[in-house]
Formats: C-alpha cells, structure tokens, sequence
C-alpha cells in the first residue's frame, strides 16, 4: 500500500512520528513536509505548498495521511483532479479548538483565534477517517465542536458533528521507547543519592511550572531532602518562575537546561526517581510517558491524557488532587524513595512502542476506504 503522509510542520514529536511510522511500516510510506516554524502560517498557507509539491511529484498514493495543521480542504480542492477517489485521514497531535492560547498571543484579544479551529473542524469534516492521539482528545474535540460552531451568526451546521463522530477514532501515539533500553544503568537508579526529582518538559506556560516548583520550594522549607533536574527545550519567552527556581532551589540543582544528546537526556530519565506533573495542557503527553518507561515515579493530575496511562491499581497512588496534596504525595515518596526505587513501572506505557504499534497502524489505515 502506498501512503503520502502530509505534515506542514514537520520537527519535534511529529517529525519523530512521522519518520518512525515510515522506517518500520509493512506500507511504502512518502512523507511530504515543512520546515516546523511559523505554525500560523503553516496552517494557512502550508496547503499550497505541499499541494505544490505533490502535484509535481506525480505520486499516486492508496491513501492521504495528514495531520492537524494541515489545511485539508485547501489541499483536496488544490489537487482534486488527481485526489478525487483516493481515501484521506487525518490524525490529530493537536487541535486549535481546545489548544490552550498563551497569554501573550494578541489573537484571542483580536478575535482572530477561531480561524485556526475552523480550519480543524472542516479538515476533520472533509477526512475520511479523523485520528486522534488519546481518547481524551478525541473526547475533548468533539465535545468542543457544538459550541464552537453555535458562536457563528447562522448556517452554523452544527449536526456536522454527528459526521466526524461517526468517523472518529482513537489511534495512540506510537513512540520509539526501546531507544532507552541501552542507557539503562545495570545496578539500577542509585541507592545511596537524595531523591531526585525530574522536570523534563518544554519550558512554557501550558506546562504550569509555577505549581511544579511551588511544590518543591514546599518541600525545601519541610527540609525534605532530594535534588533536581531541569531538562526540557526552553524558548525566547521563558517564564519568570525558571529564573526564579534556579536561585531559590541552587543547592539542589544537579542539571539545569536542554540536554543535546539523546543518550545523556535517556540517562537522566533513568536516573529519575520522581516526575511531578502539573500541566494544564496535554494531549498525549510524550515526556510523562517516556519518564514512566524509565521508571520513574509520577504524580499526575487526574486529568488530561494521564489517566489513560496509568494502571488502575496505581490510580490512588499516582494522581493528585490539588498542590496541598501533590506536596503530601510528593513527601510521602521522597520519605520512601528506597521501595520507591524498586517499583517496575515500564510495563504500563511499554505498549505504546512502534514495536506493539505498527501493526495497529498498518491494519486500521489498509481499512479506511
């Protein structure tokens, strides 16, 4: 089966994504891409462009794999005397409609937002088969639609839900996790350091680091012994509270910043004893779920993607309910860090590796007609 996989913004996990499927798919997979900068322009002219370049390709694929930040209806109408009878799917890494805006983004104030979820809504409508990374996206769209398409003046088409419903499905992450395996230290985490407690996330405001490192200053003032590592890739626009963190809690710092090198972010992860959760925002949650391969300890909030990870007999263990708690949780293990270091975690994610994954992806994307 011949597959052209279409992704406008194509660094970071989705390039990670789409790369990965294609090496280890049974399917002959070309991918179509972007450079992944100027997202907003992406979803507003990236349809052009690649339209553009399949067109002078001549490829004839089996089937359209296309992700979110592509302008679907804009691509379909650009190619349709050569797309007219091939089946399109699209997965979704993320939506604009439930997308959390930064707090410095003029276009909410402008009302210029809805655009971007508009673009979502009619790429998923005219898709054959609409994807998504976890069923808390694929729930959280859907629920989201109605009210979206309510907010227009008239022909509001809101029965069109009903559509990308029946069409919609769950099709998690596929993820290289046994990339790890071989930085994996032979003796296991060390037994004779504090606990060290892990951050490993982009440094931006959807990940809520103020709550992240309340909860360590917390901690500091109790005198609860444990040190910290700050990895994670960081932008112009830092949050004040990083600043803040790393005068307020030097003693304990033992990393600080983005670590080039796979291997020396692996061994980090492994070394890892506890991973903090405080997100406002995730859709899948790629680190969190990397970290728990690792085996490392985390305390999530029962929210979001995180409780489709965790087994059930770990809920009352791994999540919280407020920064009260998630301070009392996070004592409690740091006071126990020796069993804590003996838990086998990886069994709870390792099913999100391509090597249980591909064939899931290879069968349901042969069916889409």
């Amino acid at each position: 089966m011949e597959i052209a996989l279409l992704e406008p913004f194509l660094t970071g996990s989705h390039a990670d994504w789409a790369q990965e499927y294609t090496a280890l798919s049974r399917h002959q997979i070309s991918i179509l891409g972007l450079k992944g900068h100027h997202w907003k322009w992406r979803m507003h002219g990236g349809a052009v462009t690649l339209a553009k370049k399949f067109l002078a390709s001549k490829y004839q694929p089996d089937l359209l794999l296309a992700t979110d930040m592509l302008d679907l209806t804009t691509f379909l109408a650009l190619t349709r005397h050569v797309m007219a009878d091939i089946p399109v799917a699209i997965y979704f890494h993320e939506n604009q409609l439930t997308y959390p805006w930064s707090p410095t983004d003029q276009d909410p104030q402008r009302q210029r937002d809805a655009h971007y979820g508009f673009i979502n809504y009619v790429s998923a409508l005219a898709a054959d088969a609409v994807l998504f990374n976890s069923d808390y996206h694929r729930q959280s769209f859907l629920q989201a639609l109605p009210g979206f398409l309510k907010a227009f003046p008239d022909y509001n088409e809101v029965e069109t839900t009903q559509q990308i419903i029946d069409k919609s499905r769950t099709l998690h992450l596929g993820l290289d996790l046994k990339k790890f395996d071989k930085y994996c230290p032979e003796l296991g985490k060390s037994a004779d350091r504090p606990p060290l407690i892990l951050w490993n996330h982009r440094w931006e405001y959807d990940k809520n680091p103020q709550e992240f490192f309340q909860a360590l200053y917390a901690l500091q003032e109790q005198n609860v012994d444990f040190e910290v590592a700050v990895l994670g890739e960081s932008y112009r626009e830092i949050p004040k509270i990083f600043t803040e963190a790393k005068s307020k809690l030097s003693d304990r710092i033992v990393h600080w910043g983005y670590v080039e090198d796979f291997s020396d972010y692996a061994a980090w992860l492994w070394q890892a004893d506890i991973l903090p959760v405080t997100s406002v925002h995730d859709f899948f949650g790629v680190s969190v779920v990397q970290a728990i391969y690792c085996n490392c300890f985390s305390l999530l909030p029962k929210r979001l993607a995180y409780p489709e990870h965790i087994a059930a007999d770990y809920h009352d263990r791994c999540f919280y309910t407020d920064l009260d708690d998630l301070v009392a949780q996070l004592r409690k293990a740091c006071l126990n860090i020796k069993s804590l270091r003996q838990e086998k975690l990886q069994v709870m994610v390792d099913h999100y590796d391509w090597g249980k994954m591909i064939a899931v992806y290879d069968d349901l994307l042969e069916k889409i007609k």
